[in-house]
């Protein structure tokens, strides 16, 4: 037998993957998940249009960083037109070379500012416009390109199932489905319905998301959709763990032992470190929410993390956590 390849091979290494998350998913924090056993990660999404105008831009080059662990890594663009789209695609993968896996178009982002521009889930209205983005991005692409996007617009207009077909004719190697509307944007419930539903549709590789927040719910996902891989998006926050425990229960069977407290706090600290490492100090009060995640529902978490929110400089959160450590083990 053949070995897989394309994304199918990239599945193959492991099908619990990190989705992309704006504000989220930078190199630091990608590359603990990596560690930690995601299969795969994606980068935050980035703008094509900015990267035309403006490819050098610090923003840009962080976007486009990589943790050495982690490649090769997804990227994932975002916009509206096809030429360039395709450009910026090229310029990815001219600047970064095997660090690339795949392009993702990002077709189901629900903020208002983006879909106001024909952007994220708003090309889920445009299918005709969404196809050649994907044949432009492919005739300039040597790596696999792939599209994540939502149940539909709203509950009147749930296409997923169609749009996945039209995706899939214009070239797309796999698809991600996010199990909610653009309607819904990140509340209620998501419908793995539909993923079963594009699932059934298509011959490429789909992806699941919405609602896995632990291992069992990722092991849940692929028994009810039959869907080829399962991407954790803010399950993973304060949570690097849940890839790990999810490829055991998916791949063995077995329940692992998830983090102790004590475990909760190093790894905020770690990834502190790595943060400040990687974007400088001025990086540092994005740690204050990846805190909140690591320290919820733990003993004194809403005096540590008012202090940690309080903290003017990466030194203080630093001590802070050292002293929140201290805390936990004279409980």
């Amino acid at each position: 037998m053949n070995p897989p390849s394309g994304v199918a091979a990239l599945l193959s290494a492991g099908n619990v993957l990190l989705a992309p998350m704006a504000g989220i998913t930078d190199a630091p924090f990608r590359g603990i998940c990596k560690r930690m056993g995601a299969g795969l990660t994606y980068t935050e999404m980035v703008s094509a249009t900015a990267l035309h105008y403006n490819p050098d831009s610090r923003t840009s080059r962080a976007l486009l960083s990589f943790d050495p662990s982690e490649t090769p890594c997804a990227v994932q663009l975002f916009g509206c037109d096809p030429d360039v789209m395709a450009e910026s695609a090229r310029a990815v993968i001219e600047g970064h070379g095997d660090e690339v896996a795949l392009i993702d178009i990002n077709m189901g982002c629900p903020v208002a500012k983006v879909v106001a521009k024909g952007e994220g889930a708003a090309l889920m209205r445009t299918p005709e416009l969404a196809a050649r983005i994907v044949r432009r991005v492919i005739e300039e692409c040597e790596v696999p390109v792939t599209a994540k996007f939502r149940a539909g617009w709203d509950d009147s207009q749930r296409n997923a199932v169609e749009f996945a077909k039209i995706l899939q004719d214009a070239g797309a190697a796999a698809v991600a489905v996010h199990a909610r509307t653009r309607q819904q944007q990140y509340h209620g419930r998501a419908d793995w319905g539909v993923i079963k539903a594009v699932k059934a549709a298509v011959e490429i590789p789909v992806i699941g998301s919405g609602d896995v927040w632990s291992a069992s719910d990722a092991a849940a996902m692929l028994d009810t959709t039959g869907a080829d891989a399962v991407m954790i998006a803010r399950g993973a926050q304060g949570d690097p763990w849940i890839f790990a425990a999810a490829r055991a229960l998916i791949d063995t069977g077995e329940v692992i032992p998830g983090p102790t407290a004590l475990d909760r706090i190093d790894m905020a600290r770690e990834h502190a470190a790595a943060l400040v490492a990687f974007a400088g100090e001025r990086a540092f009060p994005r740690m204050r929410k990846h805190v909140a995640h690591y320290i919820s529902g733990m003993p004194g978490a809403t005096e540590a993390r008012r202090r940690v929110n309080a903290a003017v400089s990466y030194r203080e959160l630093d001590g802070l956590l050292i002293e929140y450590r201290a805390f936990l083990e004279r409980a």
